[in-house]
Parts: structure tokens; C-alpha cells; sequence
């Protein structure tokens, strides 16, 4: 990529400006932007950080190494930096977030996204972003790695958290475990009145990343901005192998929502939201990558997935590629819950993978039933 004078100045710029920068070792100070490493670079909140990464299936085994599932077990105890890193108190980006799993890619392949990131922390400080979890906000510290490296992609995932995607599980749970009622209809219309106001916030997202790049030098040809969408960490109802009464979707599945809840959640909710985020890309002109389908089957409580057992092994092909709901707080963290695991996260490496080898269009990605998270698939739209 070529450079320039005045594309260098702003390069040096943003580089003494620009703090917080994470999961990225910087090269030397006489770089310049565009003709470091080539770099693939992951922005947003805990779909994309890597939330969840410490698990491979959900087990009921409470001790040592869950059956092999946690991968934080050490022989002796529990370290959640042996998959979280530095970040195992906060942005828990983990060794098999998404873009760790999307293979040579890039010579750099970067996450600077965050568990619990709203479009706030998107945002660059001067344009009123704000710092989270003792880092700057994502876009400058995209500035910093536009400066020293040749950027390609940016992967974002966001939107999730200003519309309170917590608080919605966290009421369904409830209502199901507790009060004995639905929660769609609430959460709904909370949604409804919500999501006109996040989509503009995440338009404005990626304005900031483009703001970014353009500072630092960059063409619009220069790059890519891909705005990817959510995929369903729970099954339908008619997919799901636990009966709706009794306890087993508490105490075993870890799925405790009602089948009502749970079609309007997979049905509903998911769709909306893919549908709204693919409207911003191509209002915005950036790619578009669909994963409202990418777990089908694979969900927590699904019918085609199995627990691990002593005798039923932890696999890609076999276990279930989201966390469950952890009702008794017994295994790991609770903000771990719906979120991909590592086999999950595997399986979404490998969709932006694809994706990056297809530089236009919309794509869905989804997976091979039977088969792992290297089978994942794309089709156009």
C-alpha cells in the first residue's frame, strides 16, 4: 500500500495518541502504515472477544477437568488465563476467539473487542467514546494498528449490549424458573422501542472505524469492514430434548426457558436483529455476514448434541458449541452463559475465514450436521 508524508505524520500521530492497544505486539517505530504485517483486526463485544472460550461442551461433572471441558483446569486447580490470557479479569478474549480461529488469514490477527461492549466504547474518545474495562476505546486503539500494520479486515460484532441481550436472558430465565410466565411479549416490545435507536449507534460505528482508517491514511479500497450478526445460543422448541415441565432444563440442560420464549428468541428476535444489522451494512456499504443459523443443531439442549459424559468425550462433532446456563453458579462465570464456547468459536473462525476469501457480497455462514467446526459453509445473501 502506498504511503506518504502526510499519511505518515497522522500514522505517528494516532500511534502516540491511541492507548489501551491489546492482543498485539507493535513493530518497530520507523513502520508505516500499510507496509507492516497485513493484519485481519476483530472490534465489538463478547460474540467476537471470545466470551465462553474456556469450555469445549457443557458436562455435569462439578470437579477436576468437568470431564474434559474446562480448559482451564491445570491438574491442580482453575486458571482462566491459560485461555483468557491478560484478560481473564475483563475483556476475556480468548485463544480461540474468532478471529484466533480463522487460520493464516493475516500475518497480525487481532482482537481488540471486548466482553461487554456497547457502541460507546466503539466510538473514539473525541467523539465522545468511552473507555471500558481500564482501556481506550476500541477506534483509537484501531488507530494505533492502522499505523503500524497493513490492515485488511475489520470484523465487528455489536449492538448486542445496547439492546440488553443480558437482561433478556437473565428475565426469560427467570420467568421460567420463577415466576411460571412468559417473557416474549415484554422483552418485545423493550426490544421494539429499542432498536431503531442501537442500529443507529452501530451505523455510526462503523463511521468511526472508516474515520479511523481514512486518518491513517487508508483508501476505501484499501480494506474491508464486515458487520457480522448473532447466532442463537438456544434451540426451538421442537428442537430441543428436554421435556418444558419438570427441572431438566434447569438442573441438566441448562436451557431454562419456556418453549414459547424460546421460538420467539430463535424465530423472532435473532432474525430481527440479523435483519436490522444487514440493513445498516448496506446502508453503510461494508459486508455482511449472517450467523443467525451458524449453531442450528448445536445449541444448548439440542436434539442432534449430547453432553459430555465420562463415557461421551468432548467433540466438535458431537457436543453442544454454546455455554449453558449455569443455574447453581458451580462451573466458571456466570457472564460465560449463551455465549459461543470454543468449539463454537472454531466454527465462527472459520465463517470469517470464508468470508475473507470472498471481498464482496453477503453471506450466511452455517455448519454440516455431524460434522465439526471446519465443515462451516457459506451461501450468498
Amino acid at each position: 500500500m502506498p504511503s506518504s508524508p502526510s499519511r505518515a505524520l497522522r500514522a505517528l500521530l494516532a500511534l502516540c495518541t491511541a492507548a489501551g492497544l491489546a492482543s498485539v505486539a507493535v513493530p518497530s517505530a520507523q513502520a508505516s502504515p500499510g507496509s507492516g504485517p497485513t493484519a485481519v483486526v476483530a472490534m465489538g463485544d463478547s460474540y467476537i472477544s471470545g466470551e465462553a472460550g474456556r469450555w469445549f461442551g457443557n458436562s455435569l461433572t462439578n470437579s477436576g477437568s468437568r470431564n474434559g471441558t474446562d480448559r482451564a483446569w491445570t491438574g491442580s486447580g482453575y486458571d482462566t488465563s491459560r485461555v483468557y490470557g491478560a484478560t481473564a479479569g475483563g475483556c476475556h478474549r480468548s485463544d480461540t476467539s474468532e478471529v484466533k480461529s480463522a487460520g493464516p488469514i493475516a500475518s497480525s490477527l487481532v482482537n481488540l473487542a471486548c466482553s461487554g461492549a456497547t457502541t460507546d466504547n466503539v466510538f473514539r474518545a473525541s467523539q465522545g467514546g468511552v473507555a471500558y474495562k481500564g482501556e481506550a476505546p476500541q477506534a483509537d486503539q484501531l488507530a494505533a494498528v492502522a499505523a503500524t500494520h497493513d490492515v485488511k479486515l475489520i470484523a465487528l460484532s455489536i449492538g448486542g449490549n445496547d439492546l440488553g441481550f443480558a437482561d433478556i436472558i437473565s428475565t426469560c430465565a427467570t420467568d421460567y424458573i420463577v415466576w411460571y410466565s412468559y417473557c416474549h411479549d415484554d422483552q418485545q416490545a423493550e426490544v421494539d422501542a429499542k432498536i431503531d435507536g442501537v442500529m443507529a449507534d452501530v451505523g455510526r460505528s462503523v463511521d468511526e472505524i472508516r474515520a479511523v482508517m481514512t486518518g491513517a491514511g487508508y483508501g476505501s479500497s484499501d480494506y474491508r469492514i464486515v458487520l457480522q450478526s448473532y447466532p442463537s445460543p438456544i434451540p426451538r422448541a421442537a428442537d430441543n430434548r428436554y421435556s418444558e415441565s419438570g427441572w431438566a432444563r434447569t438442573n441438566t440442560g441448562g436451557c431454562p426457558f419456556w418453549n414459547a420464549d424460546s421460538d420467539w428468541a430463535r424465530d423472532s428476535l435473532v432474525p430481527q436483529i440479523a435483519n436490522r444489522l444487514k440493513g445498516v451494512a448496506a446502508a453503510k456499504g461494508v459486508q455482511f455476514m449472517d450467523l443467525r443459523d451458524a449453531l442450528q443443531g448445536r445449541e444448548v439442549c439440542a436434539k442432534a448434541s449430547k453432553q459430555v459424559t465420562s463415557t461421551v468425550p468432548a467433540s466438535g462433532t458431537t457436543s453442544e458449541w454454546a455455554r449453558w446456563i449455569d443455574s447453581q453458579s458451580t462451573q466458571g462465570l456466570v457472564q460465560e452463559s449463551m455465549h459461543p464456547n470454543a468449539y463454537g468459536q472454531q466454527a465462527l473462525g472459520r465463517c470469517l475465514a470464508l468470508v475473507n476469501a470472498r471481498p464482496t457480497g453477503n453471506h450466511s455462514c452455517r455448519n454440516t450436521a455431524g460434522s465439526g467446526p471446519s465443515s462451516m459453509y457459506l451461501t450468498t445473501g
